[in-house]
């Protein structure tokens, strides 16, 4: 189905995720999942609050767009993501069969992409770059206050 909505409309959505981890002094990455022009599962970080390494905003998001479908397989969704994904979300990624990810900023210490494409599933259509500034200098500002 042809999108009604660009992927920058989608990218804002994802940022108000990541502004919300931001305010909670989560490092700020958020995330959603779209099925039929419609969001199905929002996400953003939540590693401090859960003192869990692996609740990240895809792995939030991913869950919550599973059990909306009722299905662990997500082929004819879009994931909409800040930052690159992490390897252990790159795996998730995978094994629940995405249909599409899109993501804004680059991750070049720990994106999954030092490794290679081939982390995600061979049938998942890759975009990236959307609103990248945005979601760069979001992570920018997040660290300025931290150091």
């Amino acid at each position: 189905m042809l999108s009604v909505f660009s992927d920058a409309h989608f990218m804002k959505q994802a940022l108000q995720e990541a502004e919300k981890a931001y305010e909670l002094g989560e490092v700020p990455v958020g995330a959603i999942i779209v099925a039929d022009n419609k969001i199905i599962a929002r996400g953003h970080n939540h590693t401090e609050k859960l003192g869990d390494v692996t609740a990240h905003a895809e792995m939030m998001a991913i869950t919550a767009a599973a059990n909306y479908l009722g299905s662990k397989y997500l082929q004819q969704c879009t994931l909409y993501v800040t930052l690159e994904p992490c390897t252990m979300c790159a795996g998730a990624i995978y094994w629940a069969q995405l249909g599409r990810l899109v993501y804004g900023a680059a991750d070049d210490k720990r994106g999954f992409m030092q490794h290679g494409r081939h982390l995600i599933h061979p049938k998942t259509k890759l975009e990236y770059g959307i609103l990248e500034e945005n979601c760069r200098e979001l992570m920018t500002s997040f660290f300025k206050t931290r150091r």
